[in-house]
This record gives C-alpha cells, sequence and structure tokens, in this order.
C-alpha cells in the first residue's frame, strides 16, 4: 500500500507539473516560445494543449514566414480533435490565405472532407452532406487529373445514396401515413433528382397506387381528372418497365381505374 501510494503521489506531482509548465507558457507573453511549444504539442499529438497555444500566438504571426505552417497545423489540429465545423472552416480559409502554398489541394479537400466527416445517419438533417457534396465538386473542378478527385468522387457517390435514400423514405413515409398527394410529389422529386436509383421501378409502381387511392377517395368533381392522371402513370410505366413484377398489380390497378370513369361517364 505504501508504495501504491508513493506511486500515487509521484503521478499528481507529475501532472502538477506539467499544468504549471502549460500554465506558465500562456501566461510567459513570449510569442516564439509559445509558438515552439505549440508545435511540439502537436507533434506529441496533445491537440487541445497545442489550440490553446495557437490561440494566444495566431495574431501575432498574421503576415510573417510562420504563418502558413502554423495555419495548416492549426486546422488540423482542430479535425484531430474531432471538432469538424471549425477544422472545415479553417481549412478553406488556409485555402483563400495562402493560395500560392503547396498544401492548397490539401486544404481544399479537408475542408470538404471534414464537412463529410459531418455527414449523419440518412433519416437525420443531411445540411452537412450537401456542403461536403458541394466542396468535393468544386475541389474536382479546380483538381480534376488527381488521386484525391478520384476519392472525392467516390465520397460523392457514397453521400448522394444517402440522399436518395432519405428522399425515398420520405416518399415512403407519406404513403404510410395516407398523405397520398404529397407521397407522389415526394417520390416525383426523387425520379427528377436520382433518375439512375436503382428504385425507379419501385417509385414508378408506388407512384400509381398513390394516384389510384388518391383518386378513389376525392370529391366526385375531382375524380375523373384523378383517375385520368393515374392512367397517364401507368402508360409512362408501361413503356419505361415492360417486363415488370408489380405487371399483374399495375393491370389490376388499370382494369379498376378504367371501370371508375366508365361510371362517372354514366
Amino acid at each position: 500500500m505504501k508504495i501504491f501510494h508513493f506511486i500515487l503521489i509521484g503521478f499528481m506531482l507529475f501532472l502538477t507539473s506539467c499544468k504549471s509548465e502549460f500554465e506558465a507558457l500562456r501566461t510567459s507573453n513570449q510569442p516564439e516560445k509559445v509558438y515552439k511549444a505549440a508545435n511540439k504539442y502537436y507533434d506529441d499529438k496533445e491537440y487541445d494543449r497545442a489550440i490553446a497555444l495557437y490561440d494566444i500566438v495566431i495574431q501575432f504571426y498574421r503576415g510573417r514566414q510562420e504563418a502558413e505552417d502554423l495555419f495548416f497545423k492549426y486546422a488540423y489540429a482542430h479535425y484531430y480533435q474531432g471538432d469538424f465545423i471549425l477544422a472545415s472552416t479553417y481549412f478553406k480559409n488556409y485555402s483563400g490565405t495562402f493560395s500560392n502554398s503547396v498544401n492548397k489541394e490539401e486544404a481544399e479537400y479537408m475542408s470538404a472532407y471534414s464537412n463529410f466527416r459531418l455527414s449523419p445517419n440518412y433519416k437525420l438533417d443531411q445540411s452537412y452532406t450537401e456542403k461536403a457534396i458541394e466542396g468535393f465538386e468544386q475541389f474536382i473542378n479546380l483538381y480534376p487529373s488527381t488521386e484525391r478527385a478520384v476519392a472525392a468522387n467516390k465520397l460523392i457517390d457514397e453521400m448522394r445514396k444517402k440522399l436518395e435514400e432519405k428522399s425515398f423514405e420520405q416518399g415512403n413515409l407519406y404513403y404510410k401515413i395516407g398523405q397520398y398527394q404529397a407521397a407522389m410529389t415526394s417520390f416525383q422529386n426523387t425520379l427528377k433528382d436520382f433518375p439512375e436509383s436503382k428504385k425507379v421501378e419501385e417509385i414508378r409502381f408506388l407512384i400509381i397506387k398513390s394516384s389510384f387511392i388518391l383518386a378513389s377517395n376525392s370529391i366526385y368533381e375531382k375524380k375523373a381528372d384523378r383517375f385520368n392522371e393515374t392512367l397517364d402513370h401507368i402508360k409512362t410505366f408501361n413503356k419505361k418497365h415492360v417486363s415488370s413484377k408489380w405487371g399483374k398489380d399495375i393491370r389490376s390497378i388499370e382494369k379498376e381505374t378504367s371501370s371508375e370513369l366508365k361510371k362517372l361517364k354514366a
């Protein structure tokens, strides 16, 4: 127990010493010394302390030779800390400030990639997904023939699949809760935004079902127009999907729709 007690005391004294050294640096009013220590903390991956010291000297080094390296490490320190919002901003600022830097390409990429790291599950708000896509698209325009451009395209594809899934599920939710007009609008937007989706056939089928149910439950004055709209959707489906697993269902809906229209004309 005594040995453990001495070890614990020694460890506490070590932490106190480290803290005192760090606090002494913060209040030293010696920018060169603080900057050197910040770089040391950065190299040792103690990014929280590196950031705290960079914050102190960053204004002092603006416009000086060391500024380029300082701002680059400052952005990365926030990235490594998991503060991707600030990291994205600082990488973008770095790119604009040091436009001739050899690190400009990397900074542009990392600004978009930081937003990619913020991109959440498809069920949540996709603002950062959209920001990341926009950032990567701008990057590809600037550096179309680079290895990072290849990586950026892959990440864009990954995020667009997420947006596609969110868009589809939004329409599907409207359909499930009986909001058929909203479901049709949402599904049509999905087709417009993601024309290459693997769910195009299913989406068009759900549009037909939504249209038919909406027409069936409409007031008399709107029934004819809405049933005719259902037939239009069926024609589009049959033209684009000649052999479909939903063919039998669609023929049944088409038959019922035509029957309802005959009743309305009678």
